[in-house]
């Protein structure tokens, strides 16, 4: 890596000051080193190639191992990033992937966990972000209750439609907050406090429920409405002072890797 002649000086400034003895003769055609500074050149040499040998070690041949705790959404979890750990793990055998779901009380800053997947920007804190695509969101009926109806639900007949909502706790979610205004006081059919309770129920045929593309489509769920306007971001988020760390470097582009592959069906 290339360095200016000012941070040369400097530096040598610095190392003189340390040693509390110059290094160095100054001269109109250069520096010239003293008997002091000729003494140190073994010793230094010596030094340049432990650090060398450290950073080979470090990035080179030896296998990838250790603990990445992974921060991340249950949905997330289990009909994403755990159907592709088979191949992950042949690549990396002595790695230990340790995944976190409750994510509402993981915070990176406190170090709670290593790198993280999320549909929220965390505001604060010593990380890194890279936005990897869009979590998109419908509202999604069975066959069997939209055969009931004779026809697929409009957005001026949302009045007479059954939904599923979400739990008081939930309340600050996006899709519940949809849900909550169309419902505009009418009591929902049934409240959940996960995603997947949302779509059994929807599947189970007794209304309809905002639920992610990715989620309900494979299951044979219809999609009645889109663009509701609460799709949300894919967030990859890493501890800086982590973001060169082998192991996490390995997790953070399977991660990359797995959303690209994705992309189509988590956008819908």
């Amino acid at each position: 890596m290339a360095v200016g002649i000012a941070t040369v000086s400097r530096r040598i400034e610095r190392l003189e000051s340390a040693l509390a003895q110059p290094l160095f003769i100054r001269q109109q055609s250069g520096y010239r080193l003293t008997e002091d500074g000729l003494a140190l050149i073994g010793r230094a040499e010596e030094m340049e190639a432990a650090s060398l040998a450290l950073t080979a070690g470090l990035r080179g041949g030896r296998p990838i191992s250790g603990t990445v705790r992974l921060a991340t959404a249950e949905n997330l979890a289990t009909e994403l990033i755990a159907p592709a750990l088979g191949p992950f793990r042949a690549s990396y055998p002595h790695l230990t992937l340790e995944i976190v779901t409750d994510i509402a009380t993981v915070n990176l800053h406190r170090r709670d966990a290593d790198i993280a997947l999320r549909m929220v920007k965390p505001d604060r804190g010593n990380v890194s972000l890279q936005r990897l695509g869009t979590l998109g969101y419908g509202l999604y009926g069975s066959p069997a209750y939209l055969a009931q109806r004779g026809d697929a639900a409009e957005t001026s007949r949302f009045e007479t439609e059954c939904f599923i909502g979400w739990a008081e706790t939930h309340a600050n979610l996006p899709a519940a907050q949809w849900v909550e205004r169309i419902l505009q006081g009418r009591a929902p059919t049934a409240t959940t406090t996960s995603l997947a309770t949302q779509r059994a129920f929807c599947e189970s045929g007794i209304g309809l429920a905002v639920l992610p593309h990715f989620l309900a489509a494979p299951r044979g769920l219809i999609c009645v409405a889109r663009d509701l306007g609460i799709d949300q971001p894919i967030w990859l988020v890493t501890q800086s002072d982590l973001a060169k760390s082998r192991r996490v470097e390995a997790v953070a582009a399977f991660l990359r890797g797995l959303v690209q592959t994705h992309k189509a069906a988590l956008s819908g």
